[in-house]
């Protein structure tokens, strides 16, 4: 059993992952990247997904076979913008210069793209030169003192569902409280907790396994601020430590705090499925 200790250094922990001590991978960049912050033209859209060429493109745009918002495109030299959903004969593209990182957040990072205060951000974690012009953003927050699963992209489409509580995306959260939580309180963590807001739910709650009742496994698909943490200290309790383990189906086995890789075309299809893509 794990016992609350006065200091969290050397504690152990449930779900404690030993994952690989390589360093993430950083390829150099080799060719010019899309100016994603700028509309570019619908062909050139479709032909960096890597589907076709950009004259194949301009054909399947004659032949109706091509939606931009789910509108019918067949006129030439539309331009798509950042956030645009095209699709050719139903399925959906994502161009091949996207970029999408799962990173593992440490402690005392903030989760914005830039500081006033001079504070440590997540961008910080990343290789300007290879990221910089790129417009990648961090998809949602964890606080600064949060741990774990963060994803940073370029694609405005998909960040926003991603973030939108109506396409139901999970969370899951490793929380270790001050003090012991009861059965009667987890019930209470999934019926409801009664926030100035209004009331937060957890769609999942349940003991860590191998570890005293100080841990617990929580699953919620909003992003109050500070939501995890607030449920806690309205049950009189107060969270010691705070890990996000799987966010959208994606965890951070592997990857040492601090430390980013990027997602597969496998990870990235299968985020796109989740969020109806």
């Amino acid at each position: 059993m794990y016992k609350k200790s006065d200091s969290s250094r050397g504690r152990k922990r449930p779900f404690n992952k030993r994952g690989s001590s390589r360093r993430s991978a950083r390829p150099k960049v080799s060719k010019p990247v899309l100016d994603l912050t700028q509309p570019i033209r619908l062909n050139r859209f479709i032909a960096s997904s890597g589907l076709c060429s950009r004259r194949e493109a301009d054909d399947l745009i004659a032949k109706g076979l091509v939606k931009v918002n789910d509108v019918l495109i067949s006129e030439m030299g539309v331009k798509v913008k950042h956030g645009d959903l095209v699709s050719v004969n139903g399925k959906q593209l994502v161009p091949s210069d996207r970029e999408y990182i799962l990173m593992n957040k440490p402690k005392d990072t903030i989760t914005t793209t830039s500081d006033e205060k001079g504070r440590r951000s997540v961008m910080d974690l990343l290789d300007e030169e290879q990221f910089g012009s790129i417009g990648l953003f961090p998809v949602g927050r964890l606080d600064r003192h949060t741990t774990g699963a963060l994803i940073l992209t370029n694609d405005g489409a998909l960040a926003h569902r991603l973030m939108h509580p109506s396409f139901g995306v999970e969370k899951q959260y490793l929380v270790e409280c001050s003090d012991p939580i009861t059965d009667e309180q987890v019930v209470q963590l999934k019926v409801g907790i009664d926030l100035e807001e209004g009331i937060a739910k957890a769609d999942k709650v349940s003991f860590a396994p191998n570890a005293s009742q100080n841990w617990l496994v929580m699953s919620i698909h909003e992003g109050r601020n500070r939501q995890v943490r607030r449920m806690i200290e309205a049950l009189g309790n107060e969270v010691i430590s705070l890990e996000r383990v799987r966010y959208a189906g994606l965890n951070t086995k592997g990857i040492r705090k601090g430390k980013w890789r990027r997602l597969s075309r496998e990870e990235v299809a299968s985020v796109y499925r989740k969020v109806k893509l």
